[in-house]
């Protein structure tokens, strides 16, 4: 019998998810059905609902659903309570859904295994405080970053989110505007939409140098414009959020099926395609 998943977004037509876990579940001899369901966030809950109807059994949950999620969860694991976000659901025998985030822990693996970063005391700028910075702000301090600042245009979400991350030694708030005076960064980590529409909040080259490495969450192009600053402010690596979705995709289908599918060749398979995209999932 095939199990049956779900990526739900809008828009999500997309999203490569559902390429992603067909690999994976060749790969690990598992049958599965994944599909991509579009629905605009007043109607979630009931096409979560419809979904679990026709016997699905775990989804993915993209951007701007992730806290609508995790507020239709009736358990979550402590990454996702801790990023008040919810990427990957689990149904339970009873009906019920468990939360979990696997972002943070994608972007990680991505980063220090695919791409050989020793994060340890890193002195790191996160731009944004949206669900995509949430998922992935708790797990680079997992990671040991020496400090993490937090840059979002309003301070209300980027202090929220500052209070919930509950490590003020090493977590600092500060408006986009005031970023010139903030010096030099050795980790970068876009986790803004803004560059969706080809638009990138004006940042001060002086924020990197030629030791910085700067990350996008994003691939196709929608990263272009972030990658092209860093290129431009001579950062000696950029990189895109392909990694990071492959390797959260590999963290759901273990929770979903037990086992982590190996992630070299699809991504490499994706990367080579050059997807003209929008946003990791």
């Amino acid at each position: 019998m095939e199990a049956l998943h779900a990526v739900f977004g809008h828009p999500v037509a997309h999203s490569l998810s559902p390429r992603i876990h067909a690999a994976f579940g060749r790969q690990a001899g598992i049958a599965l059905r994944y599909e991509a369901i579009d629905v605009e966030p007043a109607g979630f809950a009931a096409a979560l609902a419809a979904f679990a109807a026709r016997g699905g059994s775990g989804a993915n949950v993209t951007l701007p659903r992730k806290d609508a999620a995790f507020a239709l969860c009736t358990e979550a694991s402590e990454r996702a309570r801790r990023a008040g976000a919810v990427n990957t659901l689990v149904r339970g025998e009873d009906g019920t859904w468990r939360g979990d985030n696997t972002d943070g822990s994608g972007l990680v693996r991505d980063l220090t295994q695919r791409h050989g970063l020793d994060l340890r005391e890193r002195r790191t700028l996160l731009l944004g405080a949206g669900g995509a910075a949430r998922g992935v702000a708790p797990a680079l301090l997992d990671a040991g970053i020496g400090e993490l600042t937090i840059a979002n245009r309003t301070s209300a979400r980027a202090d929220a989110l500052a209070d919930a991350l509950g490590d003020p030694a090493r977590v600092h708030v500060r408006y986009l505007d005031d970023l010139a005076a903030q010096g030099e960064f050795d980790l970068v980590v876009n986790a803004t939409s803004a560059a969706r529409g080809g638009e990138l909040p004006a940042l001060p080259m002086a924020l990197v140098g030629p030791r910085s490495v700067a990350v996008d969450l994003s691939y196709g192009d929608a990263a272009i414009p972030f990658l092209a600053w860093a290129r431009a402010a001579g950062c000696r690596q950029s990189v895109d959020g392909l990694g990071m979705l492959v390797e959260q995709a590999a963290e759901s289908f273990r929770i979903w099926h037990g086992v982590r599918p190996e992630t070299d060749a699809i991504h490499a398979e994706l990367n080579n395609r050059a997807p003209a995209l929008v946003t990791a999932d």
